[in-house]
């Protein structure tokens, strides 16, 4: 990129590169029958009471929301054993990451990123001027304890994805606490936990007891995932008020839409019934997925997300190669130096079948060759 006049840092940035879409695979490949399991979402969303409460805000599409968005904070605050004051609205979470970096990166800071993780936090932390510290993983997990040796008196952010996205591996209260135990002031940790409605809690830190106690912590959650409102992009972040008044500051106006903020309020008030049976579902699909792929011969790494992070003898570009051709869309982890892996969505249970009977297929005939 040499435009003139656009930042430096912008120029030295690398685009997202999302999962394939449907229509994309449809005016590529000319194929009717595509089942979509490269970007995590939810099958089973929306959830009919967020459908139903999106019909009827449809009416109010011409005014702004409230911009305090009260009703939808108090019920996050209840649902986290948090106050309202502690909660921040967001477009997705991405929305919520870029106000993050816009609040506390300056230029020159350190960042600190393990190597295999969320794309995002490094092209959202270089386009501040951040320089990039990476940390090397421990049997696909965040090594906490590489992120600690790591920090210097400059480091300003540390970006950890728990449960990690791709590899789907967590750490619990206990190991991030002993991080946090020898951080400078200065310096903040950022808990995406978009996946963590897929982990058991109680394997989770509790970020809210660290945030009551003054922590240098910020959780980032999302409707996108467990929620099944990916299309939506609605998001939230969790920290001291202080923090949060900061964060609102540097945030755009009015930064959640009417549509998300009454689907966001309808499944946390009314469609708890359908959301459990979906993650029950998704749960035990994963759980069925992992020993399908465990038996053909694949190293599969324990999952605490909706999906699975598997590796092959094979390139894993060829592999989903294979699948797209038969109309499965994947994730492979060649652009996190993973060659021989593939992270895949846990779909609805009739699509696991379906992948599963295709990459058995496709394992065979490639052993075969």
């Amino acid at each position: 990129m040499n435009i003139p006049g656009i930042r430096k840092a912008v120029c030295k940035m690398r685009p997202y590169e999302p999962g394939k879409t449907i229509e994309e695979v449809r005016r590529d490949l000319g194929l009717e029958n595509i089942i979509k399991l490269g970007s995590n979402e939810n099958p089973y969303g929306p959830f009919p009471a967020s459908i139903e409460a999106m019909k009827r805000e449809m009416a109010s599409g011409n005014r702004y929301p409230d911009i305090a968005f009260e009703e939808i904070k108090g019920l996050l605050a209840q649902r986290h054993n948090l106050k309202p004051e502690n909660i921040a609205l967001s477009h997705g979470a991405e929305g919520m990451l870029q106000s993050i970096t816009k609040a506390f990166i300056e230029e020159k800071d350190e960042v600190i990123i393990p190597s295999v993780t969320y794309k995002l936090y490094e092209e959202l932390s270089k386009l501040m001027g951040a320089e990039i510290v990476r940390t090397p993983m421990k049997d696909n997990a965040v090594d906490l304890s590489a992120v600690g040796k790591a920090v210097t008196e400059k480091t300003k952010l540390i970006w950890l994805c728990n449960p990690n996205n791709p590899t789907g591996t967590h750490f619990n209260h206990d190991e991030l606490v002993s991080l946090l135990k020898d951080l400078p002031e200065k310096t903040w940790v950022i808990l995406d936990e978009a996946y963590a409605e897929f982990c058991p809690k109680d394997e989770l830190p509790d970020r809210s007891k660290l945030i009551y106690e003054g922590e240098n912590i910020i959780s980032v959650r999302t409707f996108s995932k467990a929620y099944g409102l990916a299309g939506l992009r609605l998001g939230y972040g969790a920290a001291r008020p202080e923090v949060i008044r900061a964060i609102d500051t540097v945030s755009e106006p009015f930064n959640a839409n009417r549509l998300a903020i009454a689907a966001g309020i309808a499944v946390l008030r009314d469609g708890q019934e359908s959301y459990t049976k979906a993650l029950e579902t998704i749960i035990n699909d994963r759980k069925r997925m992992e020993e399908k792929l465990h038996g053909m011969g694949c190293n599969v790494t324990p999952s605490s997300t909706n999906f699975v992070f598997f590796e092959t003898p094979y390139d894993c570009d060829y592999l989903s190669k294979q699948l797209l051709q038969r109309g499965i869309i994947v994730r492979p982890c060649s652009i996190w130096g993973c060659n021989n892996a593939i992270r895949v969505t846990v779909g609805t249970s009739e699509e696991v079948d379906e992948f599963l009977k295709v990459i058995k297929d496709i394992l065979n005939n490639a052993t075969d060759a």
